[in-house]
């Protein structure tokens, strides 16, 4: 019998577990211990129900080779993300206390044990138990019973593991942790041996999922801990861009009402104004209320009718209304006038973003790359004036050294 096969990879099918566990349990605050190259980092960065993901090793030379293609790629730029997302890299040791990593929802800490001295591995469990304290912890490690199936393999898996667990004496090791520290633990694994076989030797990894059985449950941190403790080296930090920051808020804001400015500006020049064009916006958003006291709950064609009755028209030429009798542009001397609200109605990404028609303003209004009317009701192009067909880019507001450049191997299917 040959040396058994896995497709994919166990090391994928070990990362894929914890991506697994993301997805649905949606973590917020995530480190994994002993990340090495920060190949799993490099594949949890795209699930952006995580905010604060962070990695720990004792080889910093591991980490610094890859921490960089943690940046933000070009699309995160162009379309921020909902909720924000930091990456931290710390150099030390597992078996040291850092505060800053104290409370995480979730702890992976994927093949590391067997690479601690067995009289260090008392000291990771009271870290990572006792003082991390995490909501849940992830621990994988090889299990000694599969390694038969490997004839050309002598002795352990790795050069520089210092023991490997049978299944027993792994589980021996996490329910005493669990008893200790109150967690409670289920046991699986990945990379399955043929099914005649699997009951014997096991999976190829045995992973142990702890839970923390109550928010204050568990042994106290340390007897000896006074104040907060700083071991590790903080080596690279990033902050990633994301809808919560007004500035980038803005700046999406700002590029799609002038892309939508633009685009509905542009039906004056065709000969007639309805061609090539669907109305897009629900019949909602011209009648829900704006929150602005001056067209609270107006109607458009209440709007519309208010502004022809002799008062705030002044100087407006070539009116153009929709085939809905809505007001869809007007001109003033040499520039084109498109009413905020129609923009707003039109698109909803842009009312999703600013949630009313009055915040819409208040985020532009003293933006230098928008121009409203004198009352704030339209956004003003100068005739002629060229802005892009294409869909709105965020990039221009984001500060040029935030790009890094990134390796194809970032574009792997995860």
């Amino acid at each position: 019998m040959g040396e058994p096969r896995f497709n994919p990879s166990v090391n994928t099918q070990r990362h894929q577990y914890v991506i697994d566990f993301v997805k649905t349990h949606k973590p917020k605050k995530v480190v994994d211990l002993g990340c090495n190259d920060c190949s799993l980092l490099r594949k949890l960065k795209f699930h952006r129900e995580i905010e604060l993901l962070c990695g720990v090793d004792l080889k910093s030379d591991s980490m610094k080779k890859k921490m960089h293609e943690l940046a933000p790629l070009p699309t995160d730029y162009l379309q921020p993300g909902a909720s924000p997302l930091s990456i931290e890299l710390y150099h030390g040791s597992v078996t040291q206390k850092d505060a800053r990593l104290r409370g995480f929802d979730l702890v992976t800490s994927i093949e590391l044990i067997e690479h601690l001295h067995l009289d260090a591995v008392e000291g990771f469990t009271e870290v990572l138990f006792g003082y991390m304290t995490p909501g849940t912890a992830i621990v994988s490690t090889p299990n000694v019973e599969f390694n038969p199936l490997f004839p050309r393999m002598p002795g352990f898996r790795n050069s520089d593991h210092k023991f490997e667990w049978t299944r027993a004496e792994f589980q021996s090791w996490a329910l005493k942790a669990c008893g200790r520290y109150g967690y409670e633990a289920e046991f699986t694994g990945v990379g399955q041996a043929v099914p005649h076989l699997h009951l014997r030797v096991g999976f190829c990894t045995q992973i142990a999922v702890f839970r923390r059985l109550s928010p204050g449950g568990g042994a106290p941190a340390s007897s000896g801990d006074t104040g907060e403790i700083f071991s590790y080296k903080l080596l690279y930090s990033v902050s990633y861009p994301s809808l919560c920051d007004n500035n980038v808020l803005r700046g999406c804001l700002v590029s799609e009402v002038l892309h939508w400015a633009y685009q509905l500006s542009r039906r004056r020049r065709t000969e007639d104004g309805d061609e090539g064009w669907s109305h897009t916006e629900p019949d909602r958003a011209e009648t829900e209320p704006t929150g602005d006291p001056r067209d609270t709950c107006k109607p458009q064609h209440e709007f519309e009718e208010s502004v022809f009755d002799g008062e705030g028209t002044h100087g407006w030429e070539d009116v153009k209304m929709t085939s809905r009798g809505q007001l869809e542009s007007y001109r003033q001397g040499r520039c084109v006038c498109v009413p905020l609200r129609r923009v707003w109605s039109c698109c909803p990404r842009i009312r999703d973003l600013s949630g009313s028609l009055a915040r819409l303003r208040l985020f532009i209004a003293d933006d230098p790359l928008v121009r409203l009317s004198q009352d704030g009701f339209a956004v003003v192009l100068d005739e002629g004036e060229e802005v892009s067909e294409e869909e709105p880019e965020y990039t221009n507001r984001m500060d040029p050294a935030c790009h890094h450049a990134v390796e194809e191997e970032m574009w792997e299917s995860l």
